[in-house]
């Protein structure tokens, strides 16, 4: 069993927590094939991802709770094993349906994975040193959108779409065996909460009025639901309208996660010298810039591969760099209710990025133009987000010294 500051819990962490990205983006190349099996339209097809989203964020809810009462571990746990079964019954699907039911189910014991392992960063360190772990954390992970759509795009072209959820049941009972036996609880038993409807209720209650924490939460789920907008419309647009051949929409896919880890890389290192709220900012800069660069390009008429690869890698840089600042920020205030502060953030962050791969869904023409513009929308809205509210109630550690000394 490792220690809880261990190099290797940080890895194994992040292993646990990439089930999630590892959940939509291994299946992206397949989002084509599966419409055209399935006789299903482009938006039922995208469906299959926001339902993701939406039962994966409803689920956090309830997972977050049980875990401030009976620890991190048993519940990450049994959300695996659920998330296997689930994967089974996706692979096994004969209509479009059965597979959106399906894919509620993989959400809801794939919730576990990201709202626990931010949990349990929280457990382990400070809000300061939360946020560079959480960047280091967010480097790790990125390795899984990196190679997921390459490893989805071969499998679909050898095997079908269907080997794809095999191939993920099976990563996630090895995450919790992993779990199981090389992770030591990271909760301290005198921070167990009642599991009573009241609690959670005044809980929730209390960390949903807490003006830092929907500050940081909001900014968070807005540039999500850009990155989102870009997974919902990005195998459309690239393998149907630009005509990238499946088993090479990875390698496309990749330079954007190469921006990602950048924009987590730059984070930890400007953090030896900068505030969090400063790395912040800057992040939400970049990832703006990006975004309009996308829209103003596809709005001009510009179609290309790169005309939507390079500005997406570009916003990614400013993701990767707003993340874990915004992660490490709305947790910063609850010690004592991190399992239910981290629910109630995914929650706002996957129902907002939902929306997003609606939209991206219903309004998308065949072309880059409508997956663009949302991207940049959210980009501005996230900005917008901070200056109203995060620059007004920065998280406790997250000041600049003269700032906390007034």
């Amino acid at each position: 069993m490792l220690t809880l500051t261990s190099v290797w819990t940080t890895i194994l962490l992040a292993a646990a927590v990439a089930l999630g990205p590892l959940a939509t983006d291994m299946y992206l190349p397949a989002l084509p094939q599966i419409g055209r099996d399935f006789g299903a339209g482009t938006d039922q097809v995208q469906l299959t991802l926001s339902l993701y989203l939406a039962g994966f964020a409803l689920a956090q809810l309830i997972c977050g709770p049980l875990a401030d009462r009976f620890g991190r571990k048993p519940i990450m746990i049994a959300g695996f094993v659920l998330f296997a079964v689930a994967s089974v019954g996706c692979a096994l699907a004969t209509n479009i349906e059965t597979l959106m039911l399906c894919r509620v189910l993989q959400a809801l014991g794939g919730s576990a994975g990201p709202v626990l392992g931010r949990a349990a960063i929280r457990d382990i360190y400070t809000p300061r040193e939360a946020a560079k772990i959480l960047a280091i954390l967010a480097s790790i992970m990125a390795l899984a959108p990196a190679v997921a759509p390459t490893i989805g795009g071969v499998l679909v072209a050898n095997l079908g779409w269907s080997s794809i959820f095999l191939a993920l049941g099976g990563y996630a009972l090895v995450m919790a065996l992993v779990v199981a036996f090389g992770i030591p609880e990271p909760m301290r038993p005198d921070y167990r909460q009642p599991l009573r409807l009241c609690s959670l209720l005044r809980n929730y209650r209390s960390i949903g009025t807490d003006l830092s924490f929907l500050g940081y939460t909001l900014t968070n789920a807005l540039i999500y639901a850009g990155l989102f907008a870009f997974l919902s419309g990005s195998s459309f647009v690239l393998i149907d309208f630009l005509e990238v051949a499946p088993e090479h929409f990875g390698l496309f896919f990749a330079c954007m996660v190469v921006g990602y880890v950048s924009g987590n890389l730059t984070a930890v290192r400007l953090g030896r010298t900068l505030m969090p709220d400063q790395i912040l900012v800057r992040g939400l800069v970049i990832a703006v810039v990006g975004g309009a660069l996308m829209a103003g390009l596809a709005l001009a008429g510009v179609y290309n591969v790169w005309a939507v690869i390079l500005p997406q890698t570009l916003f990614m840089v400013g993701t990767g760099m707003v993340l874990p600042q915004t992660m490490a920020g709305a947790m910063a205030n609850f010690p004592r209710m991190a399992g239910s502060a981290s629910a109630l953030f995914g929650f706002g962050q996957m129902a907002v990025a939902a929306v997003a791969g609606v939209l991206v869904g219903h309004l998308h023409d065949g072309t880059s133009v409508v997956m663009a513009v949302i991207i940049a929308t959210c980009a501005c809205a996230a900005l917008a987000s901070y200056l109203l509210l995060v620059q007004r109630h920065p998280a406790p550690g997250f000041e600049p010294q003269e700032a906390s000394a007034q």
